[in-house]
């Protein structure tokens, strides 16, 4: 049986890294929120 290898361009290396970057940098800045988490004292609830 023989196995396929797949040659991935450099360029679509780069974009798929700053793809990646971009994402953790969004979620420092907009953390995902649990909708069905209730709020902790002092804590205001998200209006959606």
């Amino acid at each position: 049986m023989s196995e396929i290898v797949r040659f991935v361009p450099k360029s679509e290396l780069e974009r798929a890294r700053l793809i990646r970057e971009a994402r953790a940098i969004y979620d420092s800045i907009f953390p995902p929120t649990a909708p069905d988490r209730a709020p902790q004292d002092g804590e205001e609830r998200i209006k959606t």
